[in-house]
């Protein structure tokens, strides 16, 4: 079965690698998929967002990566995929997934969505977090992959 693993990336982090490989693990492929939101300026392009992760992901079998505009469950419509994943770290995060995936499965796709809980490892993660760390050029392998986070201390020293 195939699932989508739906974000904005920027950057990718251990805890999005954490569901990445933990959904393969369940579900045998995912399609990691990049959000491109014209409405939001984030660190890095989708396009770098989109070499970034397959970067980090060039050896794996069983994930894709993708990006698409507009909203999820379209996307998913298009893939033929009725499941998607998300992350939770915290009951906050589960409040605002769950809204969303309320409204992904009453769209009227049937969209389902399963969660899987951040690993207690990475529970301290956030992309935010790592991108604050990379501005004070401290040590980001906490947060993210090597290759991520000389990408960032490079973003960072442009701007």
């Amino acid at each position: 079965m195939k699932v989508i693993y739906a974000g904005s990336f920027d950057p990718v982090t251990h805890g999005h690698l954490d569901i990445i490989f933990r959904a393969r693990k369940i579900f045998g492929e995912v399609i990691v998929a990049v959000l491109n939101n014209k409405n939001k300026a984030g660190l890095f392009s989708t396009e770098e967002r989109l070499h970034l992760l397959r970067e980090v992901l060039k050896d794996e079998k069983g994930i894709e990566v993708d990006s698409f505009e507009g909203l999820l469950v379209d996307y998913a419509q298009e893939k033929g995929i009725s499941t998607v994943v998300r992350g939770l770290r915290s009951n906050t995060d589960y409040e605002s997934e769950y809204m969303l995936a309320m409204a992904n499965k009453n769209y009227g796709t049937g969209l389902e969505t399963v969660f899987l809980l951040s690993d207690q490892n990475q529970l301290f993660v956030s992309s935010s977090l790592a991108k604050e760390v990379a501005m004070f050029d401290g040590d980001t392998s906490l947060f993210v992959p090597a290759v991520v986070g000389e990408a960032m201390k490079k973003k960072m020293r442009g701007r």
